[in-house]
């Protein structure tokens, strides 16, 4: 997520899709040479032209011929320090040309408009790719920076794309100075079509994006009128080496890029919603002003975004949550869903599910404290790196906290008694309640929450076990995942390049260990790597979850962990009786196949929208009587399919059978069992669905059969 927290209400459009739309594309009519610069643009113009004027110099000395290769083999002539991918994209065609987001040179992405320096193989890369999405709203975001300093004056602080799989976009965090008057100045929804206006005006000006390369004293030097540029540049620039900013007309920011060759590629732009922040993310620093903005190649891919996000608002597990009469959340307990009966009942069936195929897989259940003293966290290493996130408080002079994580805990019950290598693998797994304390402006409805339960398990096993136990657990997912309709792609996270533990042979053979498990479960070729994207403690799976509208989640993971055995001493004795050595270590295997049942119901609440499935409805079955005098063999009804084991409701109220069918549908319960004379006479039941379809009499014994079909084969 990002290093800064939203903390306080959003401001969005409001009266629905009309709202919405006008919210998003109205446009003012903006003269932004009417608009006075900021005092700053001046200076910090004046240090960027007096560098890029020595930079273009320089370069000049440094040409030479090189070579091009493109992707097909072939290749093109060019000169070092003034030849670019644009040029190159130009000589093969005017449509590439434009079409064209950013370049991959020797496998770097490069701005378009940036010169090669060497001889080079080159790659062009299209919106449709992931990465040049990314460039496309990082420019974006530095246009409507431009705009957000034109209108207010704002020493703008950071501005990043938001990854795809979140929603895409971007956002910028500001500060606004006050008014003349003195009063404080808030960014609302007034503003939209002002920014909208001034970024229409930028992208119709085609401002290059330009790059330079500039020493510390420099940059500080351009930003000296920005206390957060100068924070950023003294904590992150060593003395003595250089950063690199971006310039589009006159804004100027700090950014390692890269960009658009020009803003004219932004056809389609709207400012999305704001809402306040904290430098850093830390509630102790400034108080910031967020604005977020969605942007596109075209007015067309808008629209059809646009139309997603009304459709998406409609899914909205929170909407969603109370039309169902789910669960709900209350001030006196932020972060912590109230889950109804009909919530509760899908959260359990979840549960069960997963504990069934515990049973069956070899996992043993535990149960463990929900508070600890902070010397277990210190142990761990959480109270060093996870203080801040969890809930202490003091007990008889001692500091104690919520346990914000099970592993821990399944340490100190593998250590409670000797182990042998027979023992293992041990599959440890456990339901208990978790607590993070996740800052207010964090908490998204089921998404993010302080009270939630995983389906946590940790295998303890030794190293010659790791292969089997990864393709188990990679079983485990691929059959759970099925059941729900979705579908998994798989990325190996491999050791960090700076921040890791451990020594590098044995991350060595971890990787080859889970590259070959991936291999025999996916094939080769079928699962992705992520360069040093792994934990500090260890390599990792990472499993991309695609829902039934393709949308993107990450809920399952599967850790390898060296360190946490180590931190507690855990050993077990070797087959030569004795515990010496680093292979009487166990190595522990994270692992979550749902992850936090609470997310995962948000997942399943939109994936649904109301129409689940039979085996996880929260309303299955209501019987319908045609009128009062049938209640004595409704009742039978009723009975005899609860006492079956199965959830069934009837509706008692004084509408017309018609009415009731209506509501029936519409508050999606999956059957719907027409009760009469006639049924009363055949002792039938008239199956109809929420789907408008009837299906006709059915025994009531018949009926039943049916439904537990449907729940034994999770349909």
């Amino acid at each position: 997520g990002s290093p800064n927290v939203d903390r306080m209400s959003e401001n969005k459009s409001a009266g629905g899709k009309k709202g919405q739309k006008e919210s998003l594309l109205k446009v003012a009519n903006v003269d932004i040479k009417s608009i006075p610069e900021p005092a700053f643009f001046e200076e910090r113009l004046k240090v960027w032209n007096e560098l890029k004027q020595k930079e273009k110099e320089e370069n000049a000395t440094k040409e030479k011929d090189i070579k091009v290769t493109l992707p097909d083999g072939s290749t093109k002539d060019a000169v070092a320090f003034k030849t670019t991918p644009m040029d190159i994209a130009l000589s093969i065609s005017k449509g590439l040309a434009q079409a064209i987001v950013v370049a991959r040179v020797n496998g770097e992405l490069w701005d378009t408009n940036r010169p090669f320096e060497d001889d080079s193989t080159l790659q062009l890369i299209k919106y449709d790719d992931e990465d040049a999405k990314k460039v496309f709203w990082h420019s974006s975001s530095h246009i409507m920076g431009q705009a957000l300093e034109r209108k207010f004056g704002a020493a703008l602080t950071i501005g990043p794309a938001i990854k795809a799989e979140k929603g895409g976009g971007f956002y910028y965090d500001m500060s606004v100075p006050a008014s003349a008057d003195g009063k404080s100045v808030t960014f609302s929804e007034d503003d939209y079509p002002i920014i909208n206006g001034i970024v229409q005006s930028i992208v119709k000006e085609a401002q290059p994006f330009e790059r330079l390369a500039l020493p510390k004293e420099e940059a500080l030097k351009m930003f000296a009128y920005n206390k957060y540029k100068v924070q950023l540049i003294n904590e992150k620039v060593p003395d003595g080496a250089t950063c690199t900013a971006y310039r589009c007309g006159p804004l100027i920011d700090l950014c390692k890029g890269p960009h658009l060759s020009d803003t004219g590629k932004v056809k389609a732009f709207g400012v999305v919603k704001n809402s306040s922040a904290y430098w850093k993310g830390n509630e102790n620093n400034d108080s910031l002003q967020r604005v977020y903005g969605m942007s596109f190649p075209t007015p067309k891919e808008f629209k059809a975004w646009e139309e997603e996000q009304e459709k998406a608002a409609k899914r909205d597990h929170r909407l969603q949550g109370r039309q169902q009469e789910l669960y709900f959340f209350h001030s006196l307990s932020p972060g912590c869903a109230f889950f109804l009966p009909r919530g509760a009942k899908v959260y359990n069936t979840l549960m069960e599910f997963i504990r069934s195929e515990y049973r069956k897989r070899g996992y043993t259940e535990v149960i463990t404290p929900n508070m600890f003293n902070k010397d277990l966290w210190e142990t761990s290493g959480h109270w060093a790196n996870y203080k801040d996130d969890m809930f202490e408080f003091e007990v008889e002079e001692s500091t104690f906290a919520l346990k914000p994580m099970n592993c821990p805990s399944h340490c100190l019950m593998y250590a409670h008694k000797q182990r042998s290598y027979k023992d293992l693998p041990l599959r440890y797994t456990d339901f208990g309640v978790l607590h993070r304390n996740e800052l207010s402006g964090a908490l998204t409805g089921l998404t993010r929450v302080r009270r939630f339960c995983q389906d946590d398990g940790h295998i303890f096993c030794r190293k010659d076990q790791i292969k089997s136990e990864i393709a188990k657990a990679l079983d485990f997912l691929k059959f759970v995942y099925e059941k729900f309709g979705f579908t998994l792609h798989l990325n190996l996270s491999t050791r960090p390049e700076k921040k890791y533990v451990g020594e590098i042979a044995t991350w060595d053979h971890a990787e080859k260990v889970l590259a070959e498990a991936l291999d025999a479960f996916a094939g080769e070729g079928k699962w992705t790597i992520k360069e040093g994207d792994g934990a500090f403690y260890g390599p990792k799976i990472d499993i991309d979850v695609f829902d039934c509208y393709k949308r993107k989640h990450q809920c399952a993971t599967i850790q390898l962990d060296f360190q946490l055995p180590i931190r507690f001493g855990l050993k077990f004795v070797k087959a030569d009786n004795t515990m010496d050595g680093d292979d009487a270590i166990p190595v522990i295997i994270h692992r979550a196949i749902l992850g936090s049942f609470e997310r995962f119901m948000a997942i399943l609440v939109e994936a649904t929208a109301g129409n689940w499935p039979f085996w996880l409805s929260p309303r299955p079955i209501l019987v319908v009587p045609v009128s009062e005098k049938f209640k004595d063999y409704v009742e039978s009804v009723r009975k005899q399919i609860f006492d079956a084991g199965l959830d069934v409701e009837v509706d008692e109220s004084d509408s017309t059978l018609g009415k009731k069918l209506a509501n029936g549908r519409v508050e999606g319960y999956n059957f719907l069992l027409v009760v009469g004379e006639k049924e009363q006479e055949d002792g039938t039941v008239n199956v109809r669905t929420r789907d408008g379809v009837v299906h006709g009499a059915k025994k009531v014994e018949e009926f039943i059969n049916d439904c537990l079909e449907l729940k034994k084969n999770f349909k």
